[in-house]
């Protein structure tokens, strides 16, 4: 069935800093106009100054303001928008936004609410990816004792570690490893705890956990005619607490027979469900035995999406907007190949050593620079970091022809090109990270951190606007001590 074209001439955007910035970019390109929503800890925020028009929404906390359907589409409407983008977080895979949003009469920019609700149920999808022949992580579903989850242990012949997940999750919540009997009990309550608190839903289930496990998603674009293809495939295995903070494009764990195998399983997959617009699939790959397992399907614009755009040449967002509006893809699989490297690194607002959220007011801010170099930033210089919302600044990504110079041009950013005080950040756990010779080699899997993390911290020193100060104080004792100097 052909769908009647609808044009979008002004969006809001449901969201703030980095998404909201990135989306705004592209939307300058195309020549609509945006509309940013903020709360009021964010009325001098760097996507306010950026739209054509802002509209406050709220107080800090989210409920008040970011989450407020009913008023963002208000505002919508008042604002005279034609669709809503929703970034990704916040309300970024609520169905039941997505379904407001279409009821009152916008569009909404991304895919299907009933694939989104469809997907945001871990049991449900990984019942879906069985019947499309998409290989899953041995599991078991609804468990509420540690009886149900030994007896399907001793049944699938399953031994510890395991873990435990929120059926409803993301973003690495409600997600507890056991790595014993005698644990089970209380990380049983922890998950259930934190998926009720996180996501209003306490169901739970349990895998098999692979150790050394990597992970790798495949970025997917689909239009309303059922074409789909995929865009290649991203490595995501560095994280800390279950949260991505660096990812590559290709990934340098497969070969080329295991890449095409695991881009056209997420392409079939996406098939099954009807999917359409920009969206991934998370896989776990296991090295040792070269199988991959599917973990979920984020039904939205990825963080990381910047680095296939690198390697691919496209811009996702613009095609969001198209596929929206209607239109088809304008290219075939075969009319798509990654011609460089890229790495992406997420400059988080914490205490590299601790990951404590740190805030404040940034002071000084420079942003790398140079040949290979792309930014996506949230913040300005003077701006503040609100304690309130995700501690993202910015998304520093670098591109090379191979993987060895998108890591060199990536050293020269994070050691050369930036700057941030006023606020920690985990730049020098990132610089760190991309210099030891184990990542180097490619040789590394989701618990990469945890097992070098004294290496990794012994490696960089932090400086602090009081290493700077001491400096200073230093420098004119001298001056005061020793009288002008020749070199001055």
């Amino acid at each position: 069935m052909t769908r009647k074209k609808k044009k979008i001439r002004k969006v809001l955007i449901a969201n703030r800093g980095v998404p909201a910035v990135r989306i705004m970019n592209t939307c300058r390109d195309k020549m609509i106009k945006t509309v940013a929503i903020y709360s009021t800890p964010d009325r001098l925020a760097y996507h306010v100054f950026l739209a054509d028009e802002a509209v406050h929404i709220g107080e800090a906390p989210p409920h008040d303001s970011y989450l407020n359907m009913e008023k963002i589409i208000k505002t919508a409407l008042e604002t005279g928008c034609d669709a809503i983008h929703p970034g990704w977080g916040f309300l970024a895979e609520n169905p039941e936004f997505a379904e407001m949003v279409e009821d009152a009469g916008l569009i909404w920019v991304g895919p299907p609410a009933r694939v989104i609700r469809l997907m945001g149920d871990k049991i449900k999808a990984k019942k879906i990816a069985q019947r499309a022949n998409v290989p899953t992580i041995p599991g078991a579903y609804n468990v509420k004792t540690p009886e149900d989850i030994l007896k399907w242990m001793k049944e699938e012949e399953v031994e510890f570690p395991i873990m435990i997940k929120a059926a409803a999750g993301g973003g690495g919540k409600g997600m507890v490893r056991v790595d014993r009997e005698e644990e089970l009990s209380i990380s049983l309550e922890k998950a259930r705890s934190e998926a009720k608190k996180a996501f209003g839903d306490d169901t739970l289930l349990v895998e098999k956990y692979i150790q050394y496990g990597r992970h790798i998603e495949v970025q997917v674009l689909g239009d309303r005619e059922g074409n789909i293809l995929h865009l290649y495939e991203r490595e995501c295995t560095i994280q800390r607490r279950n949260q991505k903070i660096l990812e590559e494009a290709p990934s340098p764990s497969i070969n080329e027979s295991l890449r095409q195998e695991i881009c056209y399983t997420a392409v079939r997959l996406m098939r099954e469900i009807g999917y359409y617009s920009a969206g991934t699939v998370e896989f776990l790959f296991d090295p040792k035995t070269k199988k991959f397992y599917f973990l979920e399907v984020n039904t939205r614009l990825q963080v990381e999406h910047g680095i296939t755009e690198l390697i691919t040449g496209l811009d996702i967002v613009s095609l969001m907007f198209d596929i929206a509006e209607g239109k088809t893809l304008p290219f075939e699989q075969d009319q798509i190949y990654p011609n460089r490297h890229a790495i992406e690194v997420r400059i988080n607002a914490e205490d590299p050593k601790t990951f404590n959220p740190s805030f404040g007011t940034i002071t000084r801010l420079e942003i790398p620079q140079g040949p290979g170099i792309r930014v996506s930033s949230g913040v300005y210089e003077g701006a503040d970091v609100p304690p309130y919302y995700d501690s993202l600044l910015m998304l520093v990504m670098a591109a090379g022809a191979d993987r060895n110079e998108a890591l060199r041009v990536m050293d020269r950013a994070l050691s050369r090109g930036l700057r941030v005080e006023g606020v920690k950040t985990i730049a020098p756990l990132l610089l760190s990270i991309i210099r030891h010779p184990k990542f180097v080699e490619g040789k590394y899997s989701t618990r990469f951190i945890n097992e070098h993390y004294q290496e990794l911290l012994a490696a960089f020193k932090e400086k602090t606007a009081d290493d700077e100060a001491l400096k200073i104080a230093q420098y004119v004792a001298e001056v005061s001590a020793l009288g002008p100097q020749s070199w001055m």
